[in-house]
């Protein structure tokens, strides 16, 4: 049984993912797949993006990944990674496009009215660079990692979730917008780890050694991250 799936769905650099899990648990066996038997059986799914949201999904849908996506986050130690987090939600601003509909709310692009720093400066769309992450809640992944640490982004989209208990982490970039999000099983970051150096790399250890609750079969929503 393969420790850890990443799933390959033809969008991003899944290889400097799956690098850098073999760099802090170099004894696990990380596979990028677009096999959804592998990522059915997997102990832990990492379901990462980069791209527009609607390639994101039709190229998923094209691989027949769904139903292993969505089986995978309903029941197993799930991350999700920048556009791997949007698709979580039921909808984008991007191509008004429908996400996994597994978390509730949408993915909105950053308001150009709001694009504006403290000193009154322009900011480019999209946020590209370091920042820093508040954590919002006590999580497992934010084990080790300092409050206000910073990690790199490269987006024009945000989750908003529809749930104040959905938001794990923020950040600042003209606005404050969600960047982490958790329930039960499923941690998901719009941040890349896998590019973030010291915190990027303990999330990611965490992660694996992640060891979330039973999830209720009865419950859908909640206000409560998992702890």
């Amino acid at each position: 049984m393969t420790d850890v799936a990443v799933v390959d769905y033809g969008m991003g650099n899944l290889r400097s993912v799956a690098k850098a899990i073999e760099h802090v648990a170099p004894r696990l066996t990380v596979a990028v797949t677009s096999d959804a038997g592998v990522v059915v059986r997997a102990s832990r799914v990492v379901f990462p993006g980069q791209g527009a949201m609607p390639d994101c999904m039709r190229e998923m849908d094209a691989r027949g990944l769904r139903q292993a996506v969505l089986e995978a986050a309903r029941g197993k130690p799930f991350l999700g990674i920048c556009i791997g987090l949007q698709m979580l939600f039921e909808a984008s601003e991007e191509g008004d496009t429908p996400g996994l509909g597994l978390l509730p709310g949408r993915v909105r692009r950053f308001p150009p009215e709001k694009m504006v720093d403290a000193q009154g400066v322009r900011l480019k769309v999209p946020h590209m660079g370091w920042n820093e992450v508040r954590q919002t809640v006590p999580h497992p992944l934010w084990e080790g990692i300092p409050q206000g640490d910073r990690f790199y982004f490269v987006h024009s989209y945000f989750p908003d979730p529809a749930s104040r208990g959905l938001t794990a982490g923020e950040s600042v970039y003209g606005m404050a917008f969600t960047c982490a999000a958790a329930r039960d099983n499923i941690f998901a970051v719009q941040f890349h780890p896998e590019k973030s150096h010291a915190a990027g790399l303990r999330l990611l250890a965490n992660f694996l050694q992640w060891q979330p609750a039973a999830r209720s079969p009865k419950r859908e929503t909640t206000t409560t991250p998992a702890a």
